[in-house]
């Protein structure tokens, strides 16, 4: 089995860390990769995975059984599209399929028509309408860019001034097309977590729920970022909230999308809020979590390569997977300036002291390999990942890890899995 996977960040790495454990796996190719990911098979970094012609060019010259598609930005611009037109097999939504991700004013019309549980929300295209909502809105205030945005395009405040800024900062240009709409949300109390499922376009398996930590600083305090750490498991959730997302979530939001033409095929993210009403869906991704990624698959106990292919060929029927109790705490070390002005080309050092550990893994996010060696080269740089009997002893190991890797600037949390 050959294997292409699209992306170069840490939960890129983590998936193919994970398929290169399969005994079908013959060979896997990234593209573009980053240097964890070369030390798994050859990386193909000079061409992009955002055209479609070109990725499916690269699966037919290197005889690709299966392409996995790791972040949402190929999604949405339709690259499983032409791959399924150059008759390649593709594990990853139809671009039509992406808009649960690339629009946030869409996800909503298909919550609406599945039934789901989600906050109240107005969408916007102008600012003196938007403007005038929040005047007489209750705070604190939820505002959204439409589409995608690399995590950063949310900002929750009790501020109604700054709401109404943002507001004028998406219409107004300051996040690209992707702000030329923008969603503004009733706010939810409560606690998150992360819910994913495997989809083969009609039914779906749950993989095991994380939480991820959005804000820069310790207590969630500080900007939102695109994750500083996870966790799983996760003990604060109902015994049956997975299967109830499931039921109640997933399986109708399928069946809607199916009756509009887009058979989804590929991972499904579901961020709930844990509200005293019952969970409510606050977002969609079309693609796991990052970083939740990396704590999730450790704890896998089956075969990537075994389930993405059945999913592919919409033959999950009633698999069900296993799951080691072991426990996985992810500490995301990222550069000076993150999230704002992330600045890059620092040496890293102390990677190559955890190799051989079975309690620690560290994948790269946004490393370079250079000439002098290791450098940063983005604003994530590693995802460090403890794994224990329990949360308390993953999260001591991902700490004294976490704390041997150094580069100038470094920051991290210092209560993830706390």
């Amino acid at each position: 089995m050959r294997v292409l996977l699209l992306g170069g960040g840490g939960r890129e790495h983590a998936i193919g860390w994970k398929l290169t454990q399969s005994p079908r796996l013959d060979r896997l190719i990234s593209l573009p990769g980053n240097p964890g990911l070369v030390e798994l098979g050859a990386v193909v970094p000079t061409a992009n995975m955002l055209d479609g012609d070109e990725v499916a060019a690269v699966a037919l010259a290197n005889d690709v059984d299966l392409v996995v598609v790791g972040p949402e930005a190929p999604l949405a611009a339709g690259v499983a599209d032409a791959l399924v037109a150059a008759r390649v097999p593709v594990f990853g939504p139809s671009a039509a399929g992406a808009r649960l991700e690339s629009s946030k004013a869409y996800a909503k019309e298909v919550m609406a028509r599945a039934g789901v549980a989600t906050a109240a929300s107005h969408t916007f295209r102008d600012i003196a309408a938007a403007t005038a909502h929040l005047a007489t809105a209750d705070g604190p205030y939820v505002v959204k860019a439409d589409g995608l945005a690399a995590g950063k395009g949310v900002l929750v405040t009790p501020d109604v001034d700054a709401a109404t800024a943002w507001a004028q900062l998406c219409l107004s240009g300051g996040f690209g097309p992707a702000g030329e709409t923008v969603v503004i949300e009733e706010h939810l109390e409560g606690r998150e977590v992360s819910v994913f499922a495997v989809c083969d376009g009609s039914t779906a398996v749950a993989l095991t729920p994380a939480r991820d930590y959005k804000r820069l600083e310790d207590g969630d305090a500080g900007p939102n970022t695109g994750g500083m750490g996870s966790m799983s498991p996760v003990d604060d959730l109902a015994p049956d909230l997975v299967t109830d997302t499931m039921r109640n979530v997933v399986d109708p939001v399928l069946e809607v999308l199916e009756s509009q033409g887009a058979t989804y095929r590929g991972f499904l993210y579901v961020g709930l809020m844990l509200t005293a009403d019952g969970p409510k869906v606050l977002e969609f991704n079309c693609r796991l979590g990052d970083p939740e990624t990396q704590v999730v698959l450790p704890r896998l106990d089956d075969d990537l390569v075994d389930l993405l292919e059945a999913a592919t060929a919409g033959e999950l029927d009633d698999r069900s997977l296993d799951w080691a109790p072991t426990a996985a705490v992810d500490v995301v070390l990222a550069a000076p300036g993150y999230p704002e002005a992330p600045e890059t080309g620092a040496p890293i050092e102390g990677i190559d002291e955890l190799a051989g550990r079975n309690d620690v893994l560290v994948f790269h996010a946004g490393t370079r390999r250079t000439d002098e060696g290791l450098v940063t080269a983005g604003g994530r740089v590693l995802n460090v990942v403890g794994l224990g009997e329990d949360v308390a002893a993953a999260r001591q190991a991902a700490y004294a890890a976490a704390e041997h890797i150094e580069f100038p600037g470094k920051q991290m949390r210092k209560d993830i899995g706390a």
